[in-house]
Formats: structure tokens, C-alpha cells, sequence
């Protein structure tokens, strides 16, 4: 593997001992194809950040700790490189452990790596239970700040939240149904990807209160599970609407739309609109396509620049930041789209 950066900062980017690292580098045996792969992505994330070494100021090192499914991991890897050159109190290098399911134990133990090895802050999507909180709580009081990112953790021991207001986007979904459906009689698909991220069931909890007041005709589906994933949120989704005959509208919390529609597809469902989370790379082509009706929109970008300015004023680096936390849903249609986004698309599925 060619690189040009010391074995003790690959180490230390990749969060793993400058023993693997060197059996990695040089090509020996008794290496996992995952540790490879860590590797790898810790000398791209250095290659990437090579430019902002020039830059003066204290080099900080940020872990980003992230359970959803590639495609949103994707757009907050990108989103965090769009960010970084506009940072100029110090030089600042994130950390990616990314994975599309992790276990509450492999959470913990992730977070227990990061305590004893150190960092200046990490940036937290993750489900809400008591061992998280515990190992959240060891690494605030250990000064090592935690800001949870789209979805928060019950308790507040937390330094901050980021992200989309949850509940405010969920009024959106059922003011939008039920513009949409009127006095319609029938069914709402309510689908999240676990019944553990704070952020969904904040969603959750608002879409019901609205929608039994603006849509009192219509009756609740509720669908957890699946994880966003496809192939598990098919099979799980299609059992769950076997029975169903009258399905109106459709709002999905936690992704995995491609999923849900061939679920619907297969049950011969064919609701009048689908309210979404999220112009991913997905989305936008469901999207362009008019397969989704509604994406439910916030800037990630912010909500990254809000973390990194959280972490740097914690170290007195930067003022507390002014802006609030939680950002408001912009609500995209097919013909609202931003241009070049909507045309990337298109072109892509030609």
C-alpha cells in the first residue's frame, strides 16, 4: 500500500497500534480485509487534509462515530470535507468509523477506544440507550466533548445536539398528507429504521399528534425495523403489509426508500404521496423520477460547521456559536430541486 505519511500518524488516524499498521502498509499476512480497508481510508482522509497543514493554529483531531446506512454516511464524510478549509482557528482532522448496523456493545466499545486514546471531541449519530449515555457521560467527564449528530441521546449529558428539528419536520409530513389527502379515508405508512434513534421517535410522536387532528379519517401504520437497509426492510416491510388494502400516503423517518417502494410494489400498493427525509444521492434520483412526492431537507453541512464550532469554542478556540442547533425542514419537490442536483441525477440514469 503507497503512502506518504508516517506509520505513527496513519496509527493515529486510523485509530489502531503502529504494529497493524505496519503490517499493513507492508503488505503482510494475518491482516483482515476490514482493518485493510480502515487503513486505507485513514491515508485518504490524511491525504485529503494534507492541504490544510499549512494552515497555523493547534492540530485537533475529531471522531466521527456513525450508525446509518452508506448513503447518509457518504453525504456526512462529504459534507465534513466541504467544511474543514473554512476553518481557520486550527487545523482540524476527522476520524470515520462509519457502519450501516452496530450492536449497542460495539458503540461502547468504539467509544471506549476513542477515551483511551484521546481526542478533542467526537460527532455522535447512534441509538439512545443507557450503555451509550454511560460511555458518553465517561468522555464528557473525561473533557473529551460529545455533540449528537441527527439524532440526540435522551438524558442531555451531551455537549449538544445538531441537526434537523424532529418534531417540527413531522408536523411538516402530516400538514403536507394532509393537504394532499383531504377528508380521504384510509391508511398512513409511518415506517422508521429503529425504534432506538431519539430523532425518529421525535418525528414520530409529532406526526401522530398532527395528523389525528388535520386527518382524523386516517389510520396510523406503524413500521419499525430494517435499519434502512434494502434487503431487510423489503422482507420485514412486505410481511407487515400483506393485509393492508387502502393505503393513501406513506412517511418515511429513517430512509430506505428504494426498499419501501419495492415493498409497496410487491403488495400492489400505490399510495398518492410519499413523504421522504433527505436529499441524498438516492432521494434525488426517487426524486427526479417523481417516485417520492416530498423530501423533508436540512443543510448537513451546517449541521457539521454547528459541531465543529461547538467542539472549538469547548477549547477555547472560537466563540460559542450563535446559530441554533436544530435547523428547519426545507420541503423539495420535483420541481424545486436545486438545478444542477436534479440534472446530475437524470444524466446518471441515462
Amino acid at each position: 500500500m503507497t503512502h506518504r505519511f508516517p506509520i505513527k500518524e496513519i496509527a493515529r488516524q486510523a485509530g489502531l497500534g503502529t504494529a497493524t499498521i505496519d503490517r499493513v502498509v507492508n503488505n503482510r499476512a494475518n491482516v483482515s480485509t476490514q482493518t485493510k480497508q480502515r487503513v486505507a481510508a485513514a491515508i485518504e482522509e490524511l491525504t485529503a487534509q494534507e492541504a490544510q497543514l499549512s494552515a497555523r493554529g493547534r492540530r485537533m483531531f475529531f471522531d466521527f462515530v456513525i450508525e446509518a446506512p452508506v448513503r447518509f454516511s457518504r453525504e456526512v464524510k462529504n459534507a465534513t470535507g466541504a467544511v474543514l478549509p473554512y476553518i481557520s482557528s486550527a487545523v482540524c482532522r476527522p476520524r470515520f468509523l462509519l457502519q450501516e448496523i452496530m450492536q449497542e456493545a460495539e458503540v461502547v466499545a468504539a467509544l471506549e477506544r476513542i477515551h483511551k486514546r484521546g481526542s478533542q471531541g467526537v460527532c455522535l449519530k447512534a441509538k439512545d440507550t443507557p450503555a451509550i449515555r454511560g460511555a458518553v457521560r465517561k468522555l464528557q467527564a473525561s473533557k473529551i466533548p460529545v455533540v449528537t449528530l441527527v439524532t440526540d441521546l435522551g438524558d442531555g449529558d451531551r455537549l449538544s445536539y445538531v441537526g434537523l428539528d424532529n418534531a417540527g419536520a413531522g408536523r411538516t409530513a402530516a400538514y403536507l398528507i394532509s393537504k394532499t389527502l383531504g377528508n380521504r379515508s384510509g391508511a398512513v405508512l409511518a415506517t422508521r429504521s429503529h425504534e432506538r434513534f431519539l430523532g425518529e421517535e421525535d418525528r414520530e410522536i409529532a406526526f401522530k399528534e398532527a395528523l389525528s387532528k388535520l386527518c382524523p379519517n386516517l389510520a396510523i401504520i406503524p413500521f419499525q425495523g430494517g435499519g434502512g437497509i434494502y434487503a431487510k426492510t423489503i422482507t420485514q416491510l412486505t410481511q407487515k403489509l400483506a393485509n393492508v388494502a387502502d393505503l393513501q400516503a406513506v412517511y418515511s423517518m429513517g430512509g430506505g426508500n428504494k426498499a419501501i417502494l419495492e415493498s409497496l410494489e410487491r403488495c400492489r400498493l400505490k399510495p398518492l404521496v410519499f413523504v421522504a427525509h433527505d436529499l441524498d444521492r438516492e432521494n434525488k434520483e426517487l426524486l427526479a423520477k417523481e417516485k417520492i412526492s416530498f423530501v423533508l431537507h436540512h443543510d448537513l453541512q451546517r449541521d457539521i460547521r454547528a459541531a465543529f464550532d461547538h467542539f472549538l469554542a469547548f477549547h477555547k478556540l472560537a466563540l460559542e456559536p450563535t446559530t441554533k442547533p436544530a435547523s428547519t425542514a426545507q420541503v423539495l419537490t420535483p420541481m424545486n430541486v436545486p438545478t444542477d442536483l436534479l440534472r446530475e441525477e437524470l444524466i446518471g440514469n441515462r
